[in-house]
Protein backbone atom coordinates (compact mmCIF):
# COMPACT_ATOMS: atom_id res chain seq x y z
CA UNK A 1 0.00 0.00 0.00
CA UNK A 2 2.75 2.04 1.00
CA UNK A 3 3.97 2.33 -2.46
CA UNK A 4 0.44 2.27 -4.39
CA UNK A 5 0.27 5.83 -2.44
CA UNK A 6 3.36 7.44 -2.99
CA UNK A 7 3.19 6.78 -6.17
CA UNK A 8 -0.36 8.22 -6.99
CA UNK A 9 0.71 11.40 -5.15
CA UNK A 10 3.73 11.99 -7.35
CA UNK A 11 3.12 15.37 -9.09
CA UNK A 12 0.81 14.79 -12.57
CA UNK A 13 0.29 11.40 -11.79
CA UNK A 14 -3.01 10.43 -12.98
CA UNK A 15 -4.23 7.12 -14.46
CA UNK A 16 -3.09 7.44 -17.82
CA UNK A 17 0.89 8.59 -16.76
CA UNK A 18 0.73 5.71 -14.42
CA UNK A 19 -0.48 2.82 -16.71
CA UNK A 20 2.39 4.29 -19.02
CA UNK A 21 5.30 4.32 -16.34
CA UNK A 22 4.08 0.83 -14.69
CA UNK A 23 4.11 -0.57 -18.56
CA UNK A 24 7.98 0.64 -18.67
CA UNK A 25 9.10 0.29 -15.07
CA UNK A 26 7.33 -2.51 -13.86
CA UNK A 27 6.15 -1.90 -10.98
CA UNK A 28 5.51 0.89 -8.42
CA UNK A 29 8.26 -0.54 -6.18
CA UNK A 30 10.58 -0.90 -8.54
CA UNK A 31 9.89 2.88 -9.43
CA UNK A 32 11.06 3.87 -6.19
CA UNK A 33 13.74 1.30 -6.08
CA UNK A 34 15.62 2.20 -9.15
CA UNK A 35 17.94 5.56 -9.66
CA UNK A 36 17.34 8.47 -10.95
CA UNK A 37 19.65 8.05 -13.77
CA UNK A 38 18.33 4.58 -14.86
CA UNK A 39 14.62 5.96 -14.98
CA UNK A 40 15.46 9.23 -16.61
CA UNK A 41 17.27 6.54 -19.35
CA UNK A 42 14.45 4.40 -19.74
CA UNK A 43 11.39 6.70 -19.50
CA UNK A 44 13.31 9.47 -21.22
CA UNK A 45 11.56 11.99 -19.12
CA UNK A 46 12.61 15.19 -17.38
CA UNK A 47 9.62 15.60 -14.88
CA UNK A 48 11.03 15.79 -11.68
CA UNK A 49 9.43 12.87 -10.16
CA UNK A 50 12.41 10.72 -11.15
CA UNK A 51 14.48 13.01 -8.37
CA UNK A 52 15.70 10.64 -5.70
CA UNK A 53 15.22 13.45 -3.17
CA UNK A 54 11.78 13.90 -4.74
CA UNK A 55 10.77 10.00 -5.03
CA UNK A 56 12.55 9.91 -0.67
CA UNK A 57 9.89 12.61 0.52
CA UNK A 58 6.78 11.02 -1.43
CA UNK A 59 7.75 7.46 -0.05
CA UNK A 60 8.15 9.11 3.90
CA UNK A 61 4.39 10.73 3.28
CA UNK A 62 3.16 7.68 2.56
CA UNK A 63 4.04 5.55 5.41
CA UNK A 64 2.26 8.99 7.52
CA UNK A 65 -0.51 8.58 4.96
CA UNK A 66 -0.77 4.38 5.57
CA UNK A 67 -1.00 5.15 9.33
CA UNK A 68 -3.86 8.05 9.05
CA UNK A 69 -5.91 5.66 6.32
CA UNK A 70 -5.35 2.98 9.02
CA UNK A 71 -6.31 4.74 12.00
CA UNK A 72 -9.57 6.56 10.26
CA UNK A 73 -10.59 3.49 8.64
CA UNK A 74 -10.53 5.32 4.84
CA UNK A 75 -10.25 3.17 1.83
CA UNK A 76 -7.62 3.72 0.05
CA UNK A 77 -9.07 2.34 -3.60
CA UNK A 78 -6.26 2.35 -6.53
CA UNK A 79 -7.10 2.34 -9.71
CA UNK A 80 -6.21 -0.88 -10.91
CA UNK A 81 -8.33 -2.33 -8.00
CA UNK A 82 -11.88 -3.54 -9.10
CA UNK A 83 -13.77 -1.12 -5.99
CA UNK A 84 -12.71 2.03 -8.29
CA UNK A 85 -15.41 3.48 -9.80
CA UNK A 86 -16.36 2.60 -13.44
CA UNK A 87 -17.48 6.19 -14.52
CA UNK A 88 -14.35 7.64 -12.71
CA UNK A 89 -11.83 4.87 -14.22
CA UNK A 90 -13.46 6.16 -18.01
CA UNK A 91 -12.13 9.92 -17.55
CA UNK A 92 -8.52 10.25 -18.49
CA UNK A 93 -7.28 12.58 -16.10
CA UNK A 94 -8.54 10.29 -13.51
CA UNK A 95 -6.72 9.94 -10.54
CA UNK A 96 -4.34 7.25 -9.64
CA UNK A 97 -5.85 6.94 -5.86
CA UNK A 98 -9.06 7.77 -4.30
CA UNK A 99 -10.05 8.33 -0.18
CA UNK A 100 -12.66 8.16 0.97
CA UNK A 101 -14.84 7.21 4.09
CA UNK A 102 -18.63 5.55 4.38
CA UNK A 103 -20.06 3.55 2.39
CA UNK A 104 -22.05 3.85 -1.29
CA UNK A 105 -22.77 2.03 -4.52
CA UNK A 106 -20.76 4.12 -6.69
CA UNK A 107 -21.71 1.59 -9.51
CA UNK A 108 -25.67 2.39 -8.97
CA UNK A 109 -27.72 2.51 -12.44
CA UNK A 110 -28.95 6.04 -11.53
CA UNK A 111 -26.19 9.02 -10.64
CA UNK A 112 -26.26 12.63 -10.91
CA UNK A 113 -24.62 15.75 -10.21
CA UNK A 114 -25.67 18.33 -8.85
CA UNK A 115 -24.09 21.77 -9.17
CA UNK A 116 -24.48 25.56 -9.27
CA UNK A 117 -23.60 28.74 -7.49
CA UNK A 118 -22.19 29.46 -3.86
CA UNK A 119 -24.89 32.27 -3.62
CA UNK A 120 -28.50 29.91 -4.30
CA UNK A 121 -31.19 31.42 -3.68
CA UNK A 122 -34.28 30.40 -2.77
CA UNK A 123 -35.61 29.20 -6.17
CA UNK A 124 -32.54 26.95 -6.65
CA UNK A 125 -32.59 25.79 -3.12
CA UNK A 126 -36.25 24.59 -3.64
CA UNK A 127 -35.85 23.79 -6.87
CA UNK A 128 -32.92 21.10 -5.74
CA UNK A 129 -35.58 19.89 -3.26
CA UNK A 130 -38.12 19.33 -5.20
CA UNK A 131 -36.07 17.32 -8.23
CA UNK A 132 -33.98 15.00 -5.82
CA UNK A 133 -37.51 14.56 -3.96
CA UNK A 134 -39.35 13.64 -7.25
CA UNK A 135 -36.14 11.41 -8.63
CA UNK A 136 -35.78 10.13 -5.03
CA UNK A 137 -39.90 8.58 -5.48
CA UNK A 138 -39.10 6.59 -9.25
CA UNK A 139 -35.35 5.69 -9.00
CA UNK A 140 -35.09 3.59 -5.38
CA UNK A 141 -30.82 3.70 -6.43
CA UNK A 142 -30.50 7.01 -6.72
CA UNK A 143 -27.39 8.73 -5.73
CA UNK A 144 -26.09 12.39 -5.36
CA UNK A 145 -22.92 13.82 -5.97
CA UNK A 146 -21.89 17.34 -5.28
CA UNK A 147 -18.82 19.18 -3.48
CA UNK A 148 -19.93 20.23 -0.41
CA UNK A 149 -19.31 23.79 -1.14
CA UNK A 150 -22.17 26.66 -0.10
CA UNK A 151 -24.99 27.56 -2.16
CA UNK A 152 -26.74 25.03 -4.63
CA UNK A 153 -23.76 22.24 -3.21
CA UNK A 154 -24.43 21.59 -0.08
CA UNK A 155 -28.35 22.36 -1.00
CA UNK A 156 -28.12 18.85 -3.00
CA UNK A 157 -26.39 17.19 -0.21
CA UNK A 158 -29.23 18.12 2.10
CA UNK A 159 -32.15 17.63 -0.13
CA UNK A 160 -30.78 13.91 -0.50
CA UNK A 161 -30.39 13.60 2.70
CA UNK A 162 -33.97 14.56 3.53
CA UNK A 163 -35.43 12.26 0.80
CA UNK A 164 -33.08 9.33 2.12
CA UNK A 165 -30.98 8.94 -1.20
CA UNK A 166 -26.93 8.25 -0.77
CA UNK A 167 -25.08 11.56 -1.49
CA UNK A 168 -21.33 11.57 -2.46
CA UNK A 169 -19.37 14.59 -0.95
CA UNK A 170 -15.82 14.89 -3.19
CA UNK A 171 -13.76 17.27 -1.62
CA UNK A 172 -10.94 19.78 -2.42
CA UNK A 173 -8.92 18.34 0.18
CA UNK A 174 -8.00 15.24 2.27
CA UNK A 175 -10.32 13.91 5.22
CA UNK A 176 -8.49 15.35 8.14
CA UNK A 177 -10.39 18.15 8.05
CA UNK A 178 -13.56 19.37 6.12
CA UNK A 179 -13.91 22.13 4.42
CA UNK A 180 -16.21 24.11 4.39
CA UNK A 181 -16.04 23.74 8.10
CA UNK A 182 -19.76 24.87 8.99
CA UNK A 183 -20.73 21.80 6.62
CA UNK A 184 -19.12 18.98 9.03
CA UNK A 185 -21.89 18.36 10.52
CA UNK A 186 -23.41 17.76 7.15
CA UNK A 187 -20.45 15.47 6.29
CA UNK A 188 -20.90 13.28 9.61
CA UNK A 189 -24.52 13.07 8.12
CA UNK A 190 -23.43 12.06 5.06
CA UNK A 191 -21.77 9.13 6.23
CA UNK A 192 -23.97 8.03 8.71
CA UNK A 193 -26.57 8.26 6.30
CA UNK A 194 -25.11 5.67 3.66
CA UNK A 195 -23.38 8.60 1.25
CA UNK A 196 -19.29 8.98 1.46
CA UNK A 197 -16.76 11.74 1.33
CA UNK A 198 -14.26 10.77 -1.66
CA UNK A 199 -11.24 13.12 -2.62
CA UNK A 200 -8.20 12.24 -4.35
CA UNK A 201 -5.81 14.32 -1.91
CA UNK A 202 -3.96 12.86 0.83
CA UNK A 203 -4.09 14.55 4.85
CA UNK A 204 -0.55 15.69 3.60
CA UNK A 205 -0.99 17.80 0.66
CA UNK A 206 -1.19 21.10 1.08
CA UNK A 207 -4.29 23.09 0.41
CA UNK A 208 -4.45 25.06 -3.17
CA UNK A 209 -6.78 26.83 -4.98
CA UNK A 210 -6.35 24.99 -8.22
CA UNK A 211 -7.87 22.23 -5.73
CA UNK A 212 -11.28 23.28 -5.96
CA UNK A 213 -11.63 23.11 -9.63
CA UNK A 214 -9.03 20.18 -10.12
CA UNK A 215 -11.88 18.07 -8.02
CA UNK A 216 -14.73 19.18 -11.01
CA UNK A 217 -13.85 16.43 -12.95
CA UNK A 218 -14.30 13.87 -10.57
CA UNK A 219 -17.95 15.20 -9.24
CA UNK A 220 -18.53 15.32 -13.02
CA UNK A 221 -17.01 11.95 -13.60
CA UNK A 222 -18.70 9.90 -11.25
CA UNK A 223 -22.17 10.81 -12.79
CA UNK A 224 -24.26 9.36 -15.78
CA UNK A 225 -25.29 13.57 -15.91
CA UNK A 226 -24.78 16.76 -14.63
CA UNK A 227 -27.68 19.30 -13.62
CA UNK A 228 -26.77 22.83 -13.34
CA UNK A 229 -28.96 24.43 -11.12
CA UNK A 230 -27.86 28.14 -10.87
CA UNK A 231 -25.03 29.73 -12.39
CA UNK A 232 -23.40 33.24 -13.23
CA UNK A 233 -21.75 34.04 -16.36
CA UNK A 234 -18.43 32.35 -15.27
CA UNK A 235 -16.90 29.69 -11.91
CA UNK A 236 -17.18 26.49 -11.15
CA UNK A 237 -20.26 25.23 -12.53
CA UNK A 238 -19.66 25.94 -15.52
CA UNK A 239 -16.31 24.29 -15.72
CA UNK A 240 -18.28 20.81 -14.20
CA UNK A 241 -20.60 21.04 -17.09
CA UNK A 242 -17.29 21.60 -19.63
CA UNK A 243 -15.74 18.71 -18.01
CA UNK A 244 -18.68 16.60 -18.19
CA UNK A 245 -18.97 17.69 -21.63
CA UNK A 246 -15.65 15.98 -22.68
CA UNK A 247 -16.43 13.12 -20.68
CA UNK A 248 -19.62 12.27 -23.05
CA UNK A 249 -21.55 13.24 -20.11
CA UNK A 250 -25.18 14.34 -20.32
CA UNK A 251 -25.58 17.96 -18.99
CA UNK A 252 -29.00 19.87 -17.55
CA UNK A 253 -29.49 22.99 -17.17
CA UNK A 254 -32.38 25.16 -14.81
CA UNK A 255 -33.72 27.91 -16.65
CA UNK A 256 -34.09 30.87 -14.78
CA UNK A 257 -35.39 34.57 -15.69
CA UNK A 258 -33.25 37.09 -17.91
CA UNK A 259 -31.51 39.77 -16.18
CA UNK A 260 -31.04 37.05 -13.18
CA UNK A 261 -27.28 36.99 -12.10
CA UNK A 262 -27.05 33.48 -11.29
CA UNK A 263 -29.47 32.72 -14.00
CA UNK A 264 -27.04 33.65 -16.64
CA UNK A 265 -25.01 30.60 -16.74
CA UNK A 266 -27.77 28.60 -17.20
CA UNK A 267 -29.67 30.39 -19.68
CA UNK A 268 -26.41 31.03 -21.60
CA UNK A 269 -25.47 26.64 -21.69
CA UNK A 270 -28.95 26.08 -22.85
CA UNK A 271 -29.40 29.04 -25.69
CA UNK A 272 -25.89 27.37 -27.23
CA UNK A 273 -27.34 23.74 -26.88
CA UNK A 274 -24.49 22.52 -24.37
CA UNK A 275 -27.14 21.63 -21.91
CA UNK A 276 -30.69 20.19 -21.99
CA UNK A 277 -32.85 22.52 -20.53
CA UNK A 278 -34.31 20.67 -17.38
CA UNK A 279 -37.96 22.21 -15.00
CA UNK A 280 -38.63 18.97 -12.99
CA UNK A 281 -37.85 15.24 -12.42
CA UNK A 282 -39.71 14.17 -15.89
CA UNK A 283 -37.74 16.44 -18.33
CA UNK A 284 -34.23 14.85 -16.42
CA UNK A 285 -35.26 11.45 -17.09
CA UNK A 286 -37.28 11.80 -20.43
CA UNK A 287 -33.59 13.27 -21.51
CA UNK A 288 -31.64 9.85 -19.70
CA UNK A 289 -34.29 7.66 -20.88
CA UNK A 290 -34.83 6.22 -17.26
CA UNK A 291 -37.83 4.56 -16.96
CA UNK A 292 -37.92 4.13 -12.85
CA UNK A 293 -41.31 3.41 -11.10
CA UNK A 294 -44.19 5.61 -10.96
CA UNK A 295 -44.68 8.08 -8.48
CA UNK A 296 -47.51 7.25 -5.86
CA UNK A 297 -49.69 9.73 -4.42
CA UNK A 298 -48.23 12.10 -2.34
CA UNK A 299 -50.07 13.43 0.99
CA UNK A 300 -49.34 17.08 1.39
CA UNK A 301 -49.03 18.11 4.84
CA UNK A 302 -50.32 22.02 4.38
CA UNK A 303 -49.75 23.23 8.07
CA UNK A 304 -47.02 21.48 9.78
CA UNK A 305 -47.61 20.78 13.65
CA UNK A 306 -45.19 22.67 15.41
CA UNK A 307 -43.14 23.10 18.69
CA UNK A 308 -43.56 25.78 21.18
CA UNK A 309 -39.42 26.35 20.45
CA UNK A 310 -40.34 25.95 16.52
CA UNK A 311 -42.87 28.24 16.25
CA UNK A 312 -40.52 30.58 18.52
CA UNK A 313 -37.85 30.65 15.84
CA UNK A 314 -40.66 30.85 12.78
CA UNK A 315 -41.51 33.95 14.99
CA UNK A 316 -38.44 35.73 14.60
CA UNK A 317 -37.28 34.64 10.73
CA UNK A 318 -40.90 35.96 9.69
CA UNK A 319 -39.80 39.47 11.70
CA UNK A 320 -36.28 39.68 9.79
CA UNK A 321 -36.99 37.94 6.27
CA UNK A 322 -33.61 36.69 6.55
CA UNK A 323 -31.67 36.12 9.26
CA UNK A 324 -28.08 34.92 10.46
CA UNK A 325 -27.70 31.59 12.92
CA UNK A 326 -26.08 34.01 15.80
CA UNK A 327 -28.57 36.85 15.50
CA UNK A 328 -31.33 34.27 15.70
CA UNK A 329 -29.53 32.88 18.80
CA UNK A 330 -29.41 36.42 20.51
CA UNK A 331 -33.02 36.99 19.97
CA UNK A 332 -34.01 34.16 21.36
CA UNK A 333 -31.25 33.74 24.00
CA UNK A 334 -30.46 30.06 23.15
CA UNK A 335 -26.83 28.46 22.56
CA UNK A 336 -26.41 28.28 18.98
CA UNK A 337 -25.47 24.07 19.53
CA UNK A 338 -29.16 23.62 20.91
CA UNK A 339 -30.86 26.27 18.41
CA UNK A 340 -29.14 23.63 15.54
CA UNK A 341 -31.47 20.69 16.23
CA UNK A 342 -34.71 23.12 15.66
CA UNK A 343 -33.33 24.70 12.52
CA UNK A 344 -32.69 20.93 11.15
CA UNK A 345 -36.28 19.86 11.86
CA UNK A 346 -37.57 22.89 10.22
CA UNK A 347 -35.67 22.41 7.28
CA UNK A 348 -36.91 18.69 7.25
CA UNK A 349 -40.55 19.91 7.85
CA UNK A 350 -39.88 22.03 4.52
CA UNK A 351 -41.19 25.44 6.78
CA UNK A 352 -37.51 27.29 6.65
CA UNK A 353 -34.69 27.16 3.92
CA UNK A 354 -30.96 27.02 4.75
CA UNK A 355 -29.26 30.05 2.80
CA UNK A 356 -25.09 30.53 2.40
CA UNK A 357 -23.42 32.53 4.96
CA UNK A 358 -25.52 30.21 8.12
CA UNK A 359 -28.23 32.43 7.37
CA UNK A 360 -32.33 31.22 7.37
CA UNK A 361 -35.28 32.47 5.51
CA UNK A 362 -38.77 30.86 5.02
CA UNK A 363 -40.01 29.28 2.40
Amino acid sequence: MTYRIAFASLQGMGVDLARKLLDVVGSEEQFFAMSEKDLRSLTRGRSKIYRDDYRRECLDKAVAEETFVSDHKIGAVYFTDSSYPRRLLEAPDAPAMIYTLGHCNLESSHVISVVGTRHATQYGIRFCDTLIGELAQRLPDLVVVSGLAYGIDIAAHRAALKHGVPTVAVLPRGLNRIYPATHRSDAVDIVKHGGMLLTDYTSQDAVQKSNFLARNRIVAALSDCTVIVESAGSGGALVTASLAMSYNRDVMAVPGRCGDEFSTGCNKLIATNKAALITCADDLMSAMRWEGTKPGPVQLNLFPELTKEEQAVIDVIRNHGEIHLNTLADALQQPVYKLMSVLVELDCKNVIATLPGCRYTLL
